[in-house]
């Protein structure tokens, strides 16, 4: 399973477990497990419980490098090699519960990565087979899920994108990695009736997709935002949308592209607790969102991903409006509103974040702007506003990045 970093740095990352995470024990590890179900799984939004369930039971720390492992049980990304990563439990939760897996489902997966996704539909579906293109991944992956005593995983090396066509048809396709469309062999292997679920789009622009076969063609419903990282391989080279690294900038950072019918603002992923609003006195256009978050601790933000070269890009401004209603920190330093930046190398290595406030208080609209060094070997970045875990209401308009020449 990959997507994109969602939460890497230590001042926003620590949105649920700020203590649990550093546990070690076993016993520590199952609290910390219990706590992210009950606040980035339950709180986010999940209800099958048999989702929760297994979400609940799968050792997340074992599918990563043991110099993660405190990092196990935050709703984040995780770097796996090869320029993968392993991705969020509530993006793994989303994605098995929109399939709506039954006991006798037979599931193809499209990107094993670590194992991870696998490990969670194992107790959900009757088989589940599994292909990744890396070969390092497939391989631990494989050893990992053996250990484990996931018998009803099958994992092998390939390209996923031409699926598994001697164990076809599938009740279920489930697609970790981002494809500009969906491969034709996927549609065929799946049986009549079936759902797939499949990330579809540009680079840093993608949308989840819940698909359904229905007279050999797919009838497709627009489930939410999001961004998992670029596959390997030929199929990502020939893109017919490459992002420009050399002018990086925010899409729809006014808020003004109107909402589509699933209510998810354009451009942007990884929503929690916004309202988008339609106001004469947005300083930016017409609209602005904001940010409510009564409870400390809960999720409230906004992600985007861009791509900008390192090599090229020395320096960028990024600016921001910001409006607050009584808004206080969290449970501690790591909980405050922000609007950040974090750069990654093309490992996805975390190369450390810059951001705007923490903001407090009450507040009219004003702007913020700072200007931030990029490191030379930045080859991407994640923009990232909300409340972190903060109370209080806040709002933002008018989120930009630009670049600064010498």
């Amino acid at each position: 399973m990959k997507t994109t970093t969602i939460l890497t740095m230590a001042v926003i990352c620590m949105l649920y477990l700020t203590s649990s995470v550093s546990a070690q024990s076993s016993a520590e590890l199952d609290a910390a497990r219990r706590l992210l179900v009950q606040e980035a799984i339950v709180g986010g939004g999940i209800k099958d419980e048999r989702v929760i369930k297994s979400i609940r039971e799968t050792p997340r720390h074992e599918f990563i490098d043991r110099k993660y492992r405190r990092q196990s049980y935050l709703d984040m990304a995780l770097p796996i090699g090869d320029k993968q990563t392993i991705s969020s439990p509530f993006i793994v939760a989303f994605m098995t519960e929109s399939l709506s897996p039954k006991a006798s489902d037979r599931v193809l997966e499209i990107g094993t990565g670590s194992g991870y996704q696998a490990a969670v539909l194992s107790p959900l579906v009757r088989e589940v087979y599994s292909i990744e293109i890396v070969e390092s991944l497939g391989r631990h992956a494989k050893e990992t899920l053996k250990r484990l005593k996931y018998d009803n995983v099958h994992v092998k090396v390939g390209d996923g994108y031409k699926g598994w066509p001697d164990k076809a048809p599938f009740d279920k396709i489930i697609v970790t990695c981002s494809p500009e469309r969906i491969p034709t062999p996927l549609v065929e292997q799946l049986k009549e009736g079936g759902l797939m679920i499949v990330p579809v789009g540009e680079r840093y622009q993608q949308t989840l997709y819940l698909t359904k076969k229905k007279d050999g063609k797919m009838a497709a419903a627009a489930l939410r935002p999001t961004l998992f990282v670029p596959m390997t391989g030929a199929a990502e080279d020939k893109r017919e949308v490459q992002p420009d690294p050399n002018h990086p900038e925010i899409l729809n950072g006014g808020f003004d592209e109107p909402l589509p019918k699933n209510g998810f603002v354009g451009g942007w992923y990884y929503q929690r607790n916004l309202k988008h609003i339609k106001d004469p006195k947005s300083p930016v256009g017409d609209f602005h969102v904001t940010f409510t978050n009564e409870h400390v601790g809960a999720p409230a933000h906004l992600l985007q991903g861009l791509a900008i070269n390192g090599k090229e890009v020395n320096l960028v401004e990024l600016s921001a409006w910001v409006k607050s209603d009584n808004v206080q920190p969290g449970r501690d330093s790591t909980e405050q509103p922000l609007v950040a930046i974090t750069f990654y190398d093309s490992n996805r290595k975390d190369l450390g974040t810059r951001w705007l406030g923490p903001f407090r208080g009450t507040n009219e609209w004003y702007q913020q702007t700072k200007r931030f060094p990029v490191p030379v070997k930045t080859k991407e970045a994640i923009i990232r506003i909300g409340l972190f875990g903060a109370t209080g209401t806040i709002g933002f308009d008018g989120i930009k990045l630009k670049v600064v020449d010498d």
